[in-house]
């Protein structure tokens, strides 16, 4: 799809990714990878006492999921990309917590698609993060990307 053919879908959905499941094993990934070790994304047994009734994932884990899937959904393309850089976020709200086994999905709806300079375009969406099964998104976002065709 040109650049020009995604620009005029300002305003609609966009895309929406496939279910991908956060289990315990991830979360402790990214505990891992980040440092942190707080007992409510890694114990069980302390996690059971808080509200949450159990492990949460980190709210940077699920944000860092974006791309994932975004790889794993039916995102349109700009056509001849020769890169694609994140330039940055907005907005970023961490609305309910994604208990360890629950799946989630990312939802995208256009906001702008803008050629900053020939063959740089600058896409803003807005991008929901849903858990399967329950009313409220993990996460809503702006995030910004630019292409180079």
């Amino acid at each position: 799809m040109s650049p020009q053919e995604i620009a005029a879908k300002v305003g609609e959905h966009l895309a929406t990714s496939e279910w991908v499941e956060i289990s315990q094993d991830r979360i402790n990934q990214f505990a891992d990878a980040t440092g942190d070790h707080q007992f409510i994304h890694v114990n069980p047994e302390m996690a059971k006492m808080t509200p949450f009734g159990g492990t949460i994932a980190h709210g940077f884990l699920t944000l860092s999921m974006i791309p994932y899937l975004a790889a794993n959904s039916d995102m349109p393309r700009p056509d001849n990309v020769k890169m694609g850089v994140n330039y940055g976020g907005n907005k970023t709200r961490f609305l309910a917590p994604v208990r360890s086994g629950k799946r989630i999905r990312g939802i995208w709806k256009l906001l702008e698609m803008i050629e900053k300079r020939p063959g740089q375009w600058q896409q803003t969406v807005e991008i929901t993060i849903e858990i399967e099964g329950e009313d409220k998104p993990a996460l809503i976002c702006e995030w910004i990307t630019q292409f180079f065709v």
